[in-house]
Parts: structure tokens; C-alpha cells; sequence
């Protein structure tokens, strides 16, 4: 017997905290506009965590800054389909004077880690990067390969990531047919007959992109004569008949089957004029559920003059469209109908909706992961109103799914985080996560 006794490794659970802290404290933000600091440094920190281990990960630039990182394990039969697992890097911006704390502090306070990224996705980065690192230290082996990707980029519809990665390396997913990523598997806590019952939501499909500029024509003039040229005002209108316009609903199957599972459990009847009380049980978790009733277009910015006492002569707004499977030549034709004809409508980014089936052995090893941990609670399919790095995926044939597993309190109010202040995760729920994800590894 040795004098000496060697500690134990780290377990995932162990390093998921710090790990998930130190990357938040990286300033990785993405303005959409190429200015942030990029995600070289959140990459780095990402390769050295897995060089540690003796894992040698693809690093791959799109542009200096612009970096994603890609690693391969190999599985125990590796004549079945690869897996793919990812994340990304990059955060939307944070403005700090709206915030408790300091966005990029990783602050622990109430029992959560407070930053950008913390919901959206450092903590699921988190989550992977501990269970690659303990596969690696273990020298244990998934039951078929799994890719391993942490992209660049995902904020701004992963031009200079996921695209880039998939357009220019496709052989890093090699064997690759499913995926699982953000956004998905997190609890929502819903009335039952016998009391409270949380049910995880998985990601089974996502509405598709339409990032549209609307740039209105005018004639340039003195502040003080009338006119009726006015871009700004052509402009106003413009935004005025889209918004007002009403967008006709369309239930697709992923949308039909959580509002009928939905029901069941609470024992909420609805209707498709009425769904009020059904989504109401939903909590903060609603609007993104509401997004996917019918396609959707919010204005985001506008731009227009450079004088008090100057009539523009062009005036600009951006457009976020999200369209449902199918519809995104007939969304477009509507926006540039009712723009009107002193009006230009320019794509500025478009990417695919996408739709999964809620069933599949790899639809069962997710509900079992999560029931092994959380016994007694539900497990339902919903359609993100977003979208995530799945798309650029799926353009090599691979199905993804949104599964980052986070068993939340129920006052919690989760959901509007993403992209909201003061954003962060119950550290709870990260560890639960991180024994969710180690067991869906182990038997994906």
C-alpha cells in the first residue's frame, strides 16, 4: 500500500461551475457587425481545457478572431452513425449599467452564476467541455463516436462558425446523422391533478431565419417646407402596416403535440382560437412557444437623418423575420407587399426552418437521461421561435435536437433570459445538467 494516496480525479459535476465561470468572464460578444472581440479567446481557453486531457482539437478561423473548435472521440462501435454534440462561443451584447452585477463577472449570488452566456450557452458549454474531459481522463469510450464542437458566430446566424465550418471542413462530421444542441431540455414546472409536475421541454424543430432592411426613398429637403417625400415618414408607414399586420396561425406537428401534451397533464382543455390558459401554465417559457404559432416579423433597429433641420432622403430599419417550415418565399412576398412601392426590401441573412420527429432512439436516450435524474416528471417536444447551429448542420443530412438539460426552481423565471438582463443559472440546475449529459454520452 502506498504512503502517498492520490486524489481522486475531478468528476464533471466538480469542474462544471468553474468551468462555466471562467468562460463567461471572456469577453466573447458578437455585435453582428464584425467590431466584437471575437471568440479567439474563449476558443483557446476551450483547446487548453481539452490539450490538458491529451485531446488535439481541430481549431478552424474563418476569419482572424472568428474561431471554432471541433473534436472527435471515438466510440465503442464506430459502424454505427456518429453523434454530434455542440455549442457556441459567442454571447449577444450586454449593456452593464442595466444590470445587478457585472455581466462578464460570473458573480455567484442566490445560488446562481450571474453573466452573459450563462443561459445562452456557456453553461451547456460548460456541461460538454467537463463531460469530453472526463471521457478523456477516464480513457472511457461513448457507444458510438461523438463529435464534439464549440462554433464562432451562432448570434449572428453563424456565417463565420457553424457555416463556415460545415461549407469548408464538412469531413469533421464524417458518419455524422444526429445532433443535439441549445435551448431545449430545460424544466418547466406545470399544474396537475396530484400537485406540480415539472416537464422538460426538448427542442424538436426550429422556426427558420429572415433578416430583412427596409430602406425607404425620399427627396432630401429643408426641415421647414412640407412635403410629402419624407423617407422618414414612408418608412414609419412601412413599419406601421407590418406590424399591424395579423399573421395567420398554423399549427405544425412538434407545436400540435405539446399543446395536446400539455393539456393532458394539466387537464387544461383549449382550442385553437383559445390558448390563453393552456400557455399561461408555461410561465416566462410561453413566448417562445407563442413565436411558433405563425410566422413573426419584429423591427430591431432604425437608422435615418444626420441633421435636426434635414429632411433624409433614405431612411432604414432591420427586420427579424421567423418563418414556420414552407414559408419563407410567401413571408417575403407579404413584407415587400406591404412595404410599398417607395420601399426596398434586401435579405441581409436567411437560413432553413427545421422539423424533427419526437421519436427515435435518440429521442428515448434523452427522456431516460432525464428521468433517471428527475423521476416522475414529463418530457414533451416544442418548436423554438429562434434558431440555433442545427441549421447549418442540417445541410449535411444531420437531424438535430435542442437538449441542454436544466432542472429549474419554479419561480424561476428561466426563458426571457435568453438575451435578457441579468441572465443566469440556478448552479443546481448546471450540475443536474451535467449528470444528465454524462448519461446520455453514455448511452447515445
Amino acid at each position: 500500500m502506498s504512503d502517498a494516496t492520490e486524489s481522486a480525479p475531478a468528476s464533471p459535476v466538480d469542474e462544471v461551475v468553474r468551468l462555466c465561470r471562467d468562460l463567461i468572464r471572456i469577453d466573447s460578444t458578437n455585435y453582428g457587425d464584425g467590431s466584437g472581440p471575437g471568440e479567439r479567446e474563449a476558443a483557446e481557453y476551450v483547446v487548453a481545457q481539452l490539450r490538458e486531457v491529451g485531446l488535439e482539437p481541430t481549431v478552424i478561423e474563418s476569419d482572424p478572431g472568428r474561431t471554432s473548435v471541433v473534436v472527435r472521440i471515438e466510440g465503442e462501435d464506430r459502424e454505427r452513425p456518429a453523434l454530434c454534440i455542440h455549442g457556441h462561443l459567442d454571447v449577444v451584447p450586454a449593456n452593464a449599467a442595466d444590470w445587478q452585477v457585472d455581466p462578464l463577472g460570473a458573480e455567484l449570488k442566490d445560488g446562481c452564476i450571474w453573466g452573459r452566456g450563462a443561459v445562452d450557452m456557456k453553461d451547456m458549454d460548460a456541461m460538454i467541455l467537463a463531460n469530453i474531459r472526463d471521457l478523456a481522463r477516464r480513457g472511457a469510450k461513448p457507444p458510438r463516436d461523438i463529435v464534439f464542437a464549440f462554433f464562432a458566430d451562432e448570434e449572428a446566424g453563424g456565417v463565420k462558425g457553424s457555416h463556415y465550418v460545415v461549407d469548408h471542413h464538412a469531413d469533421l462530421f464524417d458518419g455524422v446523422t444526429e445532433a443535439v444542441s441549445e435551448v431545449g431540455g430545460y424544466s418547466v414546472t406545470v399544474p396537475t391533478g396530484d400537485g406540480d409536475t415539472r416537464a422538460y421541454l426538448v427542442q424538436t424543430a426550429e422556426k427558420g431565419i429572415l433578416w430583412l432592411r427596409l430602406t425607404a426613398h425620399g427627396r432630401a429637403g429643408h426641415g421647414s417646407v412640407p412635403t410629402d417625400e419624407n423617407a422618414l415618414v414612408r418608412l414609419a408607414e412601412a413599419i406601421t402596416r407590418i406590424t399591424e399586420h395579423k399573421w395567420p396561425r398554423e399549427y405544425i406537428a412538434s407545436v400540435r403535440e405539446l399543446l395536446d401534451g400539455l393539456s393532458a397533464l394539466t387537464g387544461t382543455s383549449y382550442s385553437d382560437e383559445d390558448l390563453d390558459e393552456l400557455l399561461d401554465h408555461l410561465g416566462g417559457a410561453q413566448g417562445f412557444v407563442r413565436g411558433t404559432l405563425q410566422d413573426t416579423a419584429n423591427f430591431t433597429m432604425a437608422q435615418a437623418g444626420y441633421k435636426h433641420n434635414v429632411i433624409p432622403q433614405s431612411a432604414c430599419a432591420s427586420l427579424d423575420c421567423r418563418f414556420l417550415p414552407g414559408h419563407d418565399d410567401e413571408l417575403l412576398d407579404t413584407i415587400r407587399e406591404l412595404a410599398g412601392e417607395h420601399v426596398t426590401v434586401d435579405i441581409v441573412h436567411r437560413d432553413i426552418a427545421l422539423d424533427a420527429p419526437f421519436e427515435g432512439p435518440l429521442v428515448d436516450a434523452m427522456k431516460a437521461a432525464l428521468l433517471a435524474e428527475d423521476p416522475g416528471a414529463e418530457v414533451l417536444p416544442y418548436c423554438l421561435s429562434g434558431g440555433t447551429d442545427n441549421k447549418a448542420l442540417s445541410t449535411l443530412g444531420i437531424t438535430g435536437y435542442g437538449f441542454a438539460p436544466l432542472r429549474l426552481p419554479a419561480d424561476l423565471d428561466f426563458a426571457p433570459m435568453f438575451h435578457g438582463i441579468d441572465e443566469r443559472v440556478p448552479v443546481s440546475a448546471l450540475e443536474f445538467g451535467t449528470r444528465v449529459l454524462h448519461r446520455f454520452i453514455a448511452t447515445c
